[in-house]
């Protein structure tokens, strides 16, 4: 087994810090330096919702985290690493230094990527330095998107890396300030602005106008392909012709900037303070985190935006190991999975099993083109045992066992655990196979019962499980769902 791939973090803040997460959380070793006294702690706090959010975006396992480790000095840091990414603060006289260091000291062959939102790769290597801009967006252990500009040839390079650790590289054909997410943040930042000073809105207001509308559209399709649909039947060109003459009118102030000054700061500051204060900054984030994850996994179901790129990463991902009995799903518990008493819900444990069912369906080739071809299997009944809680975060790890699989029925019993093997349920499910264009009972392919028969007589040696044909008992140890 080949030794993990090692990141080398510059500025372990809010980015690098996410970054950091983000490497981390996909196998890398990862060495930071940053030289704030309390950058471990802040680190650690950034690490810690990172753990909590990132895994509760996949239905298979992360790779093992790799190692995290505090250095004293850049050479230390970037010994042996893959990827360096600085992450210090927007001042470019202390880029320059740093980068001259990086460029020194890091191994020839690995990315040097700047966090910079707004400097160009121009202004970053005007004294040398060998870097690219590797712009990412917080919070960058869940955001997928990083714009990378500067060499084709090292942007390539880096494209492959991020890839790999789940985000979406767009490399920026030519550089300009402040790259192209930015400037149209910046857009948008200007106009609000305008709004809060002039008294038209608070920030509490824009930031509803922006949450309960456009934004929900353009976390799945952007921009163009919003004004597309607005454009009904006739599509963009429709809209452009309706829309286009307000370009003239002067809704906006965008090439007008407001005067920064004291009592700008204070009528922001203080209508922000009077919208969000009541909640920590760290609270805030987990809350951010959990409507993040919840989202993109929405997104999933369609491959639409943010959610296409995690569904492509976890296709890369090792599937959950096979043996005498097969580990059927092993993924982490997202807060979504929770209800009101604080523990998972128990349609969520139905929802695990029917994953499990599904992985095990695929071990003996009722896989999807099993069904593309017009056959499947149905599930018929179910049962399921609640026997210890459940909480976001927590490991949960499946394991099946095939009771039964003759003719057309099929009779499983799946087990889920939490670390330290704690049982946390059983379902044990019936199925029968389908003919999918008569929606009725029928024998399945002759390749699917051999297929099965090595699992039937491995899993025919091994004990009835503890359950296994049980009804609803008043005596039962349930205390798992609610």
């Amino acid at each position: 087994m080949s030794a993990p791939l090692r990141a080398a973090i510059i500025g372990g803040g809010v980015i690098g810090g996410g970054w950091a997460a983000r490497f981390l959380l996909n196998g890398w070793d990862v060495s930071v330096y940053d030289p704030d006294p309390d950058a471990e702690r802040k680190l650690g706090e950034v690490l810690d919702n990172a753990r909590r959010s990132l895994p509760a975006l996949y239905d298979r396992a992360l790779p093992p985290a790799g190692q995290l480790r505090f250095c004293t000095g850049i050479a230390d840091a970037v010994t042996g690493a893959a990827w360096v990414q600085e992450s210090v603060p927007e001042r470019l006289e202390l880029k320059h230094t740093v980068h001259a260091e990086l460029t020194r000291l890091a191994p020839a062959e690995a990315v040097i990527g700047s966090s910079t939102s707004g400097f160009r790769p121009s202004e970053l290597t005007g004294q040398g330095a060998r870097v690219i801009v590797a712009h990412p967006f917080n919070p960058v252990y869940l955001l997928p998107l990083v714009e990378l500009v500067g060499a084709p040839e090292h942007c390539a390079r880096a494209a492959g890396h991020l890839r790999a650790i789940g985000m979406y590289p767009l490399t920026v054909r030519q550089e300009i300030d402040a790259h192209i997410a930015d400037r149209l943040l910046e857009a948008v930042w200007r106009e609000s602005l305008w709004l809060v000073r002039d008294g038209i809105a608070t920030t509490e207001e824009i930031d509803e106008a922006i949450r309960m509308g456009f934004g929900l559209r353009w976390a799945q399709m952007g921009l163009f392909e919003t004004y597309r649909i607005a454009g009904g039947e006739a599509g963009m060109k429709h809209f452009m012709a309706q829309f286009g003459p307000a370009l003239k009118w002067p809704w906006t102030k965008l090439m007008d900037v407001p005067e920064f000054n004291d009592d700008l700061v204070e009528l922001i500051a203080g209508q922000s303070d009077a919208q969000s204060g009541h909640m920590s900054i760290r609270a805030l984030e987990r809350l951010r985190d959990d409507n993040l994850v919840a989202m993109i996994r929405a997104l999933r179901r369609t491959g639409s935006g943010a959610g296409g790129v995690i569904t492509a990463h976890e296709a890369r991902l090792p599937a959950p190991a096979e043996g005498v009995l097969p580990v059927t799903l092993d993924r982490q518990v997202p807060s979504s999975w929770t209800d009101y008493n604080g523990h998972m819900n128990e349609a969520h444990y139905v929802e695990a099993s029917a994953a499990a069912t599904d992985r095990f369906m695929e071990m003996f080739g009722a896989d999807a083109a099993y069904i593309a071809s017009g056959r499947s299997y149905f599930t018929v009944e179910t049962h399921v045992r609640y026997l210890a809680e459940t909480h976001a975060g927590d490991r949960l790890r499946v394991t099946t066992q095939v009771l039964g699989g003759d003719g057309r029925k099929l009779h499983l019993f799946h087990t889920l655990m939490r670390e330290g093997e704690t049982q946390v349920a059983t379902v044990e499910t019936l199925l029968v196979h389908v003919d999918l264009t008569t929606r009725r009972s029928s024998e399945p392919a002759p390749e699917i019962g051999e297929r099965l028969a090595p699992l039937l007589k491995a899993h025919g040696s091994l004990p009835r499980p503890e359950g296994a044909g049980q009804g609803i008992s008043a005596s039962g140890r349930g205390a798992g769902a609610g």
